[in-house]
Formats: C-alpha cells, structure tokens, sequence
C-alpha cells in the first residue's frame, strides 16, 4: 500500500514521463509539485525501497513496471472521478480537479470498476485526458496543438494542454468546447495569432491559446 504522498510522487513521475523517454530528474519532480529537492531526495530513496522505481545518479528516475501501473491507477480513477463529477453532478470543468485529487486516493477497486461501469467505460475525462484501463494501457490519440495547423486546415478540439480553472473559464467564454470543429481562417506573421472558425463563430486567439489546445485532424467525418 502507498501513502497519499507516495502516490502523488508516483502520479508526477507518469505524467513527466509521458512527454520524453529519458529519465526524470529530481529538480523536474520538485517544479511539478513545488517542494524542495531534499524533500525529493527522501521520497526517491522510499519508493526504490518499494521496487516502483529505478534511480540511477545522473540519468534520474524511471518508472518500473509496478510504479507504472500504480500510477496508472491513480490517474484512472482522477479522470473516472472528473467524469463522474462533470456527466452526474453538473460540476463544470474547470472545478473538477481539486475534487477529483482528493477522490483519486480511494483504495477500493471494487468501487472504482463499478464507477467505470455506471459511467458507461468513458474513455477520456472531460479535459480529453485519456483514461488508462485497469490493467494500465492507456490508448493515445494521434493530436496536434491547434498552433501547428496552417491557413484552412481544420479539426476537431480534443483536448487541452493548461487544464486550470483559469484557462477553462476563459474557453467557456469563448465558447471553445470539446467536440467542436475549429478551421483556422487566418494566420498573423507578426505574432503567429489566428483568426478560427468555430462552429459558425469568427474569433482571434493568441499564439498561447492555440498552443493549449489539442486537435484531431478533420478528414471529412
């Protein structure tokens, strides 16, 4: 069993992990959840005992298969959580992650199968997370950030890079929700700001918006 600290170590270490295949470094897990290095150090040296990872000085931390798994489970049941939240109880989007951080230490598995059955297997959260299945796998899309599409080529929003409650507030705003079609109208030179199609709405967002945002290519369907 982990502590709720060990937990969040192992969860950090999995997300770091799915954007680069070298290992992770103590000062990259000390950013991400804002604690000192020492503090890092110590945790480090607790789950080697544990055989959830392997710390090799000055290649970092990889995940071994157990710590891999278990900090699958922990981010299956946050998304099952946010779901849940999102689909059942009328939260919003952006209220959903500090809840479901608190909701993704529950021990029992029987609970959190039957919540994925009552949900009906959903696999992404309402940011377009993929959800990892009980065993671990996680399916993953092919995505492109809306930033990297040219004049006239469109796609579907999929999901978001920044999933604070500031960012989604504003997409609400704005009316960017996931599922819409976005086309791309113009594209500035100057500061590589776009002018988007979305549903039948004309918008400019900034370059920062459209690096947030994730899009599946629109091929006609």
């Amino acid at each position: 069993m982990f502590t709720l600290s060990e937990e969040n170590y192992l969860k950090t270490i999995y997300h770091l992990e799915v954007d680069t295949d070298q290992g992770i470094s103590t000062n990259a897990i000390a950013k991400k959840l804002a604690t000192k290095a020492s503090s890092v150090t110590d945790m480090i040296k607790k789950l080697s005992d544990k055989k959830v990872i392997v710390y090799k000085k000055y290649k970092g931390v990889t995940l071994t298969e157990l710590g891999n798994k278990t900090a699958a489970n922990v981010v299956r049941k946050h998304r099952l959580w946010e779901v849940f939240l999102v689909e059942k109880l009328n939260f919003s989007w952006d209220e959903v992650h500090d809840v479901a951080e608190q909701l993704e230490h529950i021990k029992s598995s029987k609970l959190i199968n039957q919540l994925d059955a009552f949900l009906g297997f959903p696999t992404h959260d309402p940011h377009g997370d993929p959800i990892p299945d009980k065993d671990g796998n996680l399916k993953t899309i092919e995505k492109r950030l809306l930033a990297t599409l040219s004049k006239n080529e469109s796609g579907i929003c999929i999901g978001v890079d920044d999933s604070s409650s500031e960012f989604l507030q504003f997409l609400d705003k704005k009316g960017i929700t996931l599922g819409k079609k976005i086309t791309i109208l113009e594209k500035e030179e100057f500061d590589n700001s776009l002018s988007i199609l979305i549903g039948e709405k004309k918008l400019s967002i900034s370059n920062k918006i459209a690096n947030n945002l994730y899009i599946k290519a629109h091929n006609g369907h």
